[in-house]
């Protein structure tokens, strides 16, 4: 779509909705005329009965806009929706290289059918590689249901074990060595 000249340009903007309603106002926006991105991803849950598609940010959508017209309230006021997210009271914009970027994070998690490569299996000895956790070593405990997320039992003092919740691609396996898990 082409702006006028002297038209305010279009952003993204992140946009919440109710619990598990993403779905529902993704539908609704689109049909009033919103640009949506709903970011969902395939899983495969142990229940056969549960949802096969979840959405990446859950709670969340992004819609591009320009606020002619209506002002951010409109989108307070949709059925499922819980507003934009704001920051000092104004709705917070996010660059399109960032959308592109969880753009083709969703595609490549479409194409491997959602499935993480699981490198890791409990016990094993690992190291975080980045991250405010960076350099601490630990016990890999278990991947976290339907995400890249993993449980690690990162050393502290005294040789005690404090459970973190962790990308899994922040960590590394140390050695093909594994240790029982505490």
């Amino acid at each position: 779509m082409n702006t006028c000249e002297g038209s305010p340009p279009m952003h993204w903007y992140v946009l919440r909705s109710k619990p598990w309603k993403e779905a529902a106002l993704c539908k609704f926006a689109r049909s009033v005329g919103h640009e949506i991105f709903y970011p969902s991803i395939p899983v495969k849950p142990v229940n056969p009965r549960a949802r096969k598609i979840v959405p990446y940010f859950p709670g969340y959508l992004f819609v591009r806009t320009q606020f002619e017209g209506t002002g951010p309230s409109a989108f307070h006021w949709m059925p499922f929706s819980q507003g934009l997210v704001c920051v000092g009271g104004e709705p917070a914009p996010v660059s399109d290289l960032i959308v592109r970027s969880i753009k083709t994070r969703v595609a490549e998690l479409w194409q491997s059918k959602g499935l993480v490569v699981k490198e890791f299996e409990t016990g094993d000895r690992v190291m975080i590689r980045d991250g405010m956790f960076e350099g601490y070593r630990g016990i890999f405990d278990t991947y976290l249901s339907g995400s890249e997320r993993a449980r690690i039992l990162i050393e502290m003092l005294n040789a005690r074990f404090v459970p973190l919740e962790i990308d899994v691609t922040l960590v590394e396996k140390l050695s093909n060595q594994r240790t029982m898990a505490v």
